[in-house]
């Protein structure tokens, strides 16, 4: 007699050392298979990354010896110390997972708060389901089958057994109805209805049951995917450049800033500036008396990372400013930067979080061939600084969140420990599921993709220097295919006050609306800093740099001024909002266009009932001729078929016959073309 052997626990394979399995090793391993299982990172050293409401589909091989059916699904929760004390006390959601073929099994659950999830497989040997497949055939070949029915009354009679409640009332009227057939074309009838299957698979035995390691999954919200991003100076936020600004100068912008259609309002560094070593105008080594220095270089007599810069305001400034944005249906992001000026209070208190040399100075930040003189950077793994200065940089965090502040972008990631960073996010994640991390990071992609595994929300680009068609079509590309597909949310900023790119810093107008429709149509997730608007760009010579950089100057601005393309971040934004092909980075693919000097992508929902075409000319002075395909194939149709197409930048509609069709781009008048594509009988 065969023995059901159940592993309710993984195998343990890591114990096992490769061709040395033993007899009693051997003999307690699952029968079934369980691999490939996704999403996944790092087979679970990582959370895979899912959105609030959004479907996560499960994958998974899954695969046993002989030709018995199998039965698996999905259970999921959420972890009891997320915050979500009603779906950990319940316990596992179960969802059954479908037979794609070939060994291939999918589910999808819908993951309904932020928080960090578990999930894992269960697979089982599926009696019944073997059961109903052979009668099926053999019944079908005209085989004898009255021992099979023996063994049919029999399966039914145990599974009754076994049941309780109405499990058992419907296995009762299940077998009632089986054994009163009449004959036994009746009886292969009543046990292969979908319902039979049902109330049988409430009460399998789950035999050779085999189960996967539990995989995380850290589900954000939606701002997390998709969101527009609006970077500026509060101190600049004036009309005299005497007048250092203030968050109540801020107020006037936000409605300006929320028609623009921008979700993010992000603000650089906003605590007290240190006095040594400040910084003058374009970074000059030699600051007068009424030069407000860089925000990076964090602290001063009036505090460090908890406090305000004073000229700015109070707590309360601040806390209005963060409700009349909310109102405005924008949420304020501060800059996160660990570093501190010389001032910083943390140097007098807490000396031991800090490298000191030989001599008893200090060493500025570098980062060549650029220099920070007004900047010095903490000792993570200093004897004195675990776990203390490891605790208070997680305070500060928590200090803004309790202030109304959800989003942090974090300067420079890359050169603090990425274990700081995997525990620090866990950690105010698990207090405030809610809130999220961009890194600004320009670094090796290895660096990158590690960041996002590690917890950060999105990420800074490359973006940033991809501009001719191989470039960007590679690029594209990568984001939407392993590694980085898994971990890692571009965030496609056209400009910081860091850099100012040299495509930018000669193209003039057509330039900047270029940028902004690969930014707006490329990601879900794209930024600009202030100023781009206005199309400045007048570089330091020779530099990706802006002259007069507002990091060490304040800067008033007329957002009014001639030559402005308000209007088409407005309508770019407006486009993005209600076309959710648009949400993500992800789906995007490049169609052909035959001209090196247009990129031509599309972007759909899974249903294809939102289906964006997106032109782009990446020549800002000559006009662009191209043909070009229509992806017919992708809406079923044939090559010679009718479709209805919409500009989305002015709302002409057309139709389109057949699969080639022509297009010319002028950058004087528009350097892209943004088009609803849909099958003429739909449209």
């Amino acid at each position: 007699m065969s023995v059901a052997r159940f592993t309710d626990e993984p195998a343990r394979r890591d114990l096992i050392e490769p061709g040395h399995l033993t007899l009693e090793q051997a003999t307690t391993l699952p029968r079934i298979a369980i691999e490939a299982v996704m999403p996944t990172l790092h087979e679970g050293r990582f959370a895979a990354k899912a959105i609030v409401g959004r479907a996560v589909t499960v994958d998974a091989r899954i695969f046993a010896d002989g030709h018995d059916k199998l039965a698996a699904a999905v259970y999921w929760m959420v972890e009891q110390d997320a915050g979500s004390a009603v779906f950990g006390e319940q316990g596992w959601h179960r969802v059954d997972m479908r037979d794609l073929g070939n060994d291939a099994w999918q589910a999808q659950f819908v993951p309904p708060q932020s928080g960090r999830y578990r999930f894992r497989i269960q697979a089982w040997w599926d009696h019944f389901g073997s059961y109903r497949y052979e009668l099926s055939k053999k019944h079908a070949a005209g085989v004898p089958i009255s021992l099979e029915l023996q063994e049919g009354d029999i399966l039914l009679e145990q599974a009754l057994g076994r049941a309780e409640g109405e499990a058992r009332a419907a296995i009762e009227s299940l077998l009632q109805r089986f054994r009163a057939a009449g004959n036994d074309d009746e009886r292969v009838a009543v046990v292969l209805e979908p319902e039979a299957a049902k109330a049988m698979a409430v009460v399998d035995p789950h035999d050779h049951r085999a189960r996967s390691p539990e995989y995380p999954l850290d589900v954000e919200r939606p701002l997390a995917e998709f969101a527009s991003w609006y970077e500026l100076f509060p101190r600049s936020q004036t009309d005299d450049p005497q007048r250092h600004g203030t968050f109540r100068d801020v107020l006037p912008r936000l409605p300006a800033i929320r028609d623009m259609g921008f979700d993010v309002l992000y603000f650089p560094p906003i605590h007290p500036i240190g006095r040594a070593h400040r910084k003058g105008p374009n970074n000059s080594l030699h600051a007068g008396p009424d030069d407000p220095g860089s925000p990076y270089a964090i602290g001063s007599e009036a505090g460090g990372h908890e406090a305000i810069h004073p000229q700015l305001g109070s707590v309360d400034d601040f806390l209005e400013l963060v409700r009349a944005a909310e109102e405005h249906g924008l949420e304020i992001a501060l800059d996160f930067a660990i570093q501190c000026s010389q001032d910083h209070p943390w140097l007098q208190q807490y000396p031991g979080w800090f490298a000191w040399r030989p001599d008893g100075t200090i060493r500025y930040a570098e980062n060549p061939p650029k220099k920070y003189q007004d900047i010095v950077n903490v000792d993570f793994y200093a004897e004195d600084a675990i776990p203390a200065l490891w605790q208070a940089l997680r305070d500060v965090v928590a200090g803004w969140v309790e202030l109304g502040v959800k989003i942090f972008r974090v300067d420079n990631p890359h050169t603090k420990p990425l274990p700081f960073w995997e525990w620090m996010i866990g950690d105010i994640r698990r207090q405030y599921p809610d809130t999220m991390f961009l890194a600004e990071a320009f670094t090796r992609p290895a660096m990158m993709a590690r960041l996002g595994k590690v917890g950060f929300s999105q990420s800074y680009t490359y973006f940033t220097w991809r501009n001719t068609k191989a470039e960007l079509s590679e690029y594209f590309q990568q984001l939407n295919e392993p590694p980085l597909r898994d971990c890692y949310r571009p965030n496609f900023f056209a400009n910081t006050p860091d850099i100012n790119p040299y495509f930018l810093q000669h193209n003039g107008r057509a330039g900047f609306l270029i940028r902004v429709a690969l930014a707006t149509m490329g990601s879900g997730l794209w930024g600009m800093y202030s100023g781009f608007e206005l199309c400045e760009a007048e570089p330091v010579p020779g530099k990706e740099e802006y002259l007069n950089s507002e990091k060490y100057e304040l800067r008033p601005r007329d957002y009014n001024a001639p030559g402005n393309i308000v209007a088409e971040i407005a309508q770019l934004n407006r486009i993005r909002r209600q076309n959710p092909a648009l949400h993500s980075h992800l789906g995007l693919t490049l169609y052909t266009a035959w001209n090196d000097n247009i990129l031509y992508f599309g972007k759909r929902t899974e249903d294809r009932k939102n289906f964006i075409l997106v032109a782009i000319s990446l020549d800002p002075d000559n006009a662009q001729e191209a043909h070009f395909e229509l992806p017919l194939w992708e809406l079923g149709l044939a090559d010679d078929a009718s479709t209805r197409g919409e500009d989305l930048m002015n709302g002409h509609t057309w139709t389109w016959h057949g699969k080639v069709q022509w297009m010319r781009i002028e950058p004087w008048k528009q350097p892209f073309g943004i088009w609803r594509i849909s099958a003429d009988t739909l449209a």
